[in-house]
């Protein structure tokens, strides 16, 4: 696996990383061994970049990662996520709304050190920026953790130009984390791709296969359980999923050139944008361990 740096951080990473959320959190139930199972896989095959968050689950999906790459600390880069708050009493969904204030970043710092089971996080992303907090506090924040040793890069998720300026400003931010594929490329023209290149800032493309429509296995025929969020996507009715197979009939055909999947196309054009790109393509629940093997041979 070839290796990447996220911008002017220093982060070194595996240049394809390993979205984690679905692992333990979304329409599914999963077998907790077979996800560690998968994960020490991916770090045999060369994957050394791991995403995951306080709201997956919440918790539980920290907990997995944690356990599972517990035995590969100092070798592996896990990036967590703050900016939700919860409600315990709430049921099975407790997430209730936004909060990065910078005693809830700091409280969230502290419990995912634990569950992750590590001395330091290595990337600390705002989930989402909150209305109700400055840009300036959320970086000041996470700035008082880096120099208390508890975090070691700050990364923003889903945030404007304007208001990565704004954080860039008071505390370096090594990562952007936005959806950002051959098919969703919103980024190219809202300033947001041009910031972070400006600024030295690395991209973390999430959805990188576009929920799954990239890999040629969708067409008008797929339907979704109500539980899963691509039934009230509109990019996954029937006809827009017929309008936009030609995106996929392209991957197909320079797949078929080039020996690969339309999957590894996808990535592969990604990676071709910038140096300083690493995409994290998700594991799907159900048999994650067969469905993604694709990815994970990817080079």
């Amino acid at each position: 696996m070839q290796l990447r740096t996220l911008g002017n951080s220093g982060l070194e990473v595996s240049a394809l990383g390993l979205g984690c959320m679905r692992m333990s959190f979304g329409d599914t139930p999963t077998d907790k061994q077979e996800m560690i199972d998968f994960l020490h896989a991916a770090v045999d095959r060369g994957i050394t970049f791991f995403d995951t968050a306080e709201v997956y689950g919440p918790f539980t999906n920290e907990e997995l990662v944690g356990e599972a790459l517990e035995p590969f600390r100092g070798k592996v880069v896990i990036a967590t996520k703050f900016g939700f708050k919860h409600d315990p009493d709430k049921g099975p969904h407790p997430t209730v709304g936004l909060d990065s204030r910078p005693e809830q970043i700091k409280r969230v710092a502290e419990a995912s050190l634990k569950r992750l089971r590590v001395e330091a996080i290595d990337l600390f992303y705002q989930h989402r920026p909150d209305p109700n907090v400055p840009m300036e506090d959320v970086a000041g924040a996470v700035q008082d953790l880096i120099c208390a040793g508890k975090v070691k890069h700050f990364g923003l998720s889903e945030a404007s130009a304007e208001q990565i300026r704004r954080a860039h400003a008071v505390q370096q931010v090594a990562a952007l984390q936005s959806e950002y594929s051959i098919w969703w490329r919103n980024i190219e023209e809202n300033g947001i791709l041009s910031t972070c290149e400006e600024l030295g800032i690395g991209l973390v493309p999430y959805s990188p296969l576009g929920r799954g429509y990239l890999t040629g296995k969708v067409d008008e025929t797929t339907t979704y359980a109500s539980t899963d969020i691509r039934s009230r996507n509109p990019r996954f009715t029937q006809d827009a999923i017929k309008a936009n197979r030609v995106v996929v009939d392209l991957l197909e055909r320079i797949g078929k050139e080039k020996g690969a999947t339309p999957a590894q196309i996808a990535l592969a054009w990604l990676l071709a944008q910038k140096p300083w790109i690493v995409p994290i393509p998700g594991t799907p629940a159900r048999s994650a361990s067969t469905r993604t093997s694709a990815r994970l041979r990817w080079r």
